[in-house]
């Protein structure tokens, strides 16, 4: 049977396999009493275990799977007459010196139960003065599966089974329902019922026990659930095995195989900004936008997408709006992604204060953590992903990092402010540094150029406050600064690293 109308998507199934033991005769005697053969006498004798079988004195060779013994051999280590079982009525499963076939059960069928969706109409409506006036009206309000006082929308209030396999994705729950069923009318012993999943990769025992039932009576059965996270996607094989004992003594044992298709449920892209303005002011946050596209065939209610940040990062999420004491999603109440729709979701990792001060640590980070994503489907069956762990491409710092501590949001024109600039060594070696303050022609720098800052060890940092005002109105950037090591004569340039509002102070605006 095919096994694409067998299981589906967080799918209960049900595996009924029969044992038999019906009134087969047992194999040829294994052992030979004296026998008179050509004047000779002949003692006792073995024959080659599941290869040979022991007829007259003679070891004849075994039948093979699906066939029985209709005449042995007459001579020793020579195949008798072998004969088909009557196909979908007898059966022998192995190599055998039966003298007939095993009765077949008619019962071994895969059956599926799953959970059923409500049923879904296409309403007719029309205006009263159509020819059909109120008739179809009429219609859907005596219909029993539309809800009263709701004709015309698409959901009614009964539950429909599937008609089709439907679909199992990665992330969501496989479930089933296994069933070893005697339909023979004789007891059976040491049933083993084993149950695995077989992927590409591994492959894992499902089976709740691995302990043999003492015995199974006529029309009595084994019942078994299973359960698995589906962690991988593509052809994933269903594995069950029964092993048992006849009342003559004989071990049987067979094994049906059921193959099924995982598939991808979400499609997630990524993309990582690092706060900056340029590289010689690089900040230590981190942006990272999370687009997820639904790529199944129905709807999805997302219950949770987080972001789990690395060890050394804090994470806040962008995705709601505060108002008073209480967030709202920037998404709705109703959190539900159609099929084909994308979504973007945006976070923002600041490094903890333990090592935001460690620049040469910061700075080679590049794992930064890794996506959750909670979504429900139907009549909410839950399916869950976790990504791998998001790298980025880490900024480049250079040798010398300086960033603004404090500045003004908004300054009078022609009047001096202050500002607190950063310099932090990024390079492995100690730095002698020099500062020079080149004047634009919006921004002047108040003070001495060219002034000495002293050495600075690999790590080490130093705060440098630097006074300035603008001779221009608007937005300003602040240029102009340069960082001289004097000793490798290596001279580092810093434009752009803040802006200001810069306004008239005057009511009138004459400035």
């Amino acid at each position: 049977m095919n096994f694409g109308s067998v299981f589906g998507k967080l799918a209960v199934s049900t595996l009924f396999i029969g044992l038999v033991c019906h009134a087969a005769e047992p194999p040829a005697p294994q052992w030979s009493n004296v026998e008179n053969r050509n004047g000779s006498l002949r003692q006792h004798r073995t024959c080659v275990e599941n290869e040979q079988y022991l007829h007259q004195g003679l070891c004849c060779l075994n039948c093979l799977a699906g066939t029985f013994v209709q005449k042995p051999c007459e001579r020793d280590q020579d195949k008798g007459t072998c004969v088909s079982c009557e196909h979908g009525q007898t059966y022998t499963e192995h190599s055998n010196g039966m003298t007939r076939c095993l009765p077949c059960t008619h019962c071994r069928q895969v059956m599926r139960l799953t959970k059923p969706t409500l049923f879904t109409n296409l309403p007719v409506t029309c205006e009263d003065r159509d020819l059909p006036g109120d008739l179809f009206g009429q219609l859907m309000r005596d219909d029993p599966s539309t809800i009263k006082g709701a004709e015309t929308l698409m959901l009614g209030e009964m539950l429909t089974l599937p008609q089709n396999f439907g679909n199992i994705f990665l992330g969501e729950t496989f479930s089933s329902y296994i069933s070893v069923h005697n339909d023979s009318s004789q007891v059976v012993k040491d049933i083993l019922v084993k149950a695995d999943l077989q992927t590409s990769s591994q492959r894992l025992n499902l089976s709740a026990s691995n302990s043999a039932v003492a015995e199974l009576k006529p029309e009595s059965c084994i019942d078994d659930v299973i359960h698995h996270e589906v962690k991988e996607i593509g052809t994933h094989i269903l594995v069950c095995a029964v092993s048992y004992t006849t009342q003559c003594g004989e071990k049987l044992y067979f094994r049906k195989f059921f193959k099924f298709q995982v598939l991808k449920p979400l499609d997630v892209k990524t993309k990582f900004y690092n706060a900056e303005s340029d590289l010689s002011s690089v900040t230590d946050e981190v942006f990272l936008e999370a687009q997820i596209q639904n790529i199944t065939t129905s709807p999805m209610f997302m219950e949770k997408v987080s972001l789990e940040p690395s060890m050394m990062y804090n994470v806040t999420e962008l995705n709601i709006v505060t108002s008073g004491d209480q967030g709202e999603s920037t998404f709705g109440k109703m959190s539900y992604l159609q099929p084909m729709d994308t979504r973007q979701y945006l976070y923002c990792l600041k490094p903890k204060p333990e090592y935001a001060e460690k620049a040469g640590v910061i700075k080679g980070v590049t794992v930064i953590g890794k996506l959750d994503i909670v979504w429900k489907t139907n009549l909410g069956e839950r399916g869950r992903l976790q990504t791998s762990q998001l790298q980025r491409m880490a900024p480049g710092y250079g040798d010398i990092r300086m960033s603004v501590e404090m500045i003004p949001e908004t300054v009078n024109l022609e009047e001096p402010f202050d500002i607190t600039c950063k310099i932090i060594n990024c390079s492995e070696r100690t730095m002698d540094l020099q500062l020079e303050m080149c004047n634009t022609r919006t921004v002047h720098w108040c003070g001495i150029s060219g002034r000495q800052l002293g050495k600075l060890t690999p790590g080490a940092s130093l705060l440098l406050p630097l006074t300035v005002f603008s001779s221009v109105q608007g937005l300003q950037s602040i240029s102009g600064l340069r960082l001289t090591d004097t000793f490798l004569k290596r001279t580092y340039e810093y434009d752009d690293i803040a802006q200001v509002c810069v306004v008239c102070p005057f009511l009138n605006n004459e400035c």
